[in-house]
């Protein structure tokens, strides 16, 4: 049978978890991630039936067209998928959520005419699918639905350039080591959202909340006591007439004596429209002076 060697993007996801759940559950989660993977290659360009599948039990390896984009691969398709999974995952009961791990790579393998794939490329995908860091990222991330390790070479060729959708930056370099096979990947985990403050730290408050409440206090310690006499409330108020400069320099001085009001008495002053002195006492006389 004639093979053919062709230079293959490769893709491969896992479901985190699936034994242990039943072949009820299994099957339906089986249904979920294919609907998933068929609706997110459609949504990034990429023909899902010009694609190689490989069913693995609990995930699939997908060999994509010859020519297709490796950014492709990343975005929107990672993005996209992630998504679809984590609006399912809202819905759905424990036995039948899924979390996933991905891998992605890309060489040169042998095609067959019936659709079968081989060559080392393959075992390099496998190895990366299965690493310990892909492991772990979604160990200490319960929350993520997804994470995705790619090669050393698929990095090269497809993170770094910077595409619309690609943050280089999102990719963190690790160290693979499965089997034979020791090579560097780079690690990414599509955010997932709510990430919670580190412990102890609080919401910061913004510039406006802060100047609120400290005007809301200065108006609160400056506002008249209203269980005081209605005499002595008036006598605080300054004259609305009056420049701002006088208002400030006129306003009297609670604590000081007057040589004009009787002894022992408490004096209220206040301006009468500008005409004159009223004074208050408390023996409840008035003595109106002449003009300012």
């Amino acid at each position: 049978m004639e093979e053919v060697r062709e230079y293959r993007a490769l893709f491969a996801v896992d479901i985190v978890g699936s034994s242990g759940r039943g072949d009820v559950a299994l099957e339906q989660i089986r249904q979920v991630l294919s609907a998933a993977l068929h609706a997110s290659f459609t949504r990034s360009g990429v023909d899902w039936d010009d694609c190689l599948r490989h069913d693995l039990g609990d995930g699939m390896r997908i060999v994509a067209p010859a020519g297709t984009p490796e950014t492709s691969l990343i975005h929107p398709l990672v993005h996209e998928l992630t998504a679809r999974l984590r609006a399912h995952n809202l819905l759905a009961g424990k036995p039948t959520r899924i979390r996933l791990r991905m891998a992605l790579h890309a060489g040169s393998v042998q095609v067959g005419r019936d659709g079968t794939v081989s060559g080392r490329p393959l075992e390099v995908l496998a190895r990366l699918l299965d690493a310990e860091p892909v492991r772990a990222a979604l160990a200490q991330a319960p929350e993520a639905t997804t994470a995705l390790l790619v090669s050393e070479h698929f990095h090269e060729t497809a993170v770094c350039q910077g595409r619309p959708g690609i943050e280089p930056a999102a990719f963190r370099r690790v160290d693979v080591r499965e089997k034979e096979f020791a090579a560097s990947g780079w690690l990414h985990v599509p955010a997932y959202g709510g990430t919670p403050q580190s412990a102890g730290s609080a919401p910061d408050r913004t510039s406006s909340d802060a100047d609120r409440t400290s005007s809301e206090s200065d108006r609160a310690s400056s506002a008249p006591d209203p269980t005081a006499p209605e005499s002595d409330r008036a006598s605080s108020a300054p004259d609305p007439t009056a420049p701002e400069s006088d208002r400030a320099s006129s306003a009297p001085d609670p604590t000081a004596p007057d040589a004009d009001a009787p002894a022992g008495n408490t004096k209220v002053i206040s301006k009468a429209s500008g005409h004159g002195v009223i004074y208050a006492l408390g023996n409840g006389t008035m003595n109106i002076g002449g003009k300012q």
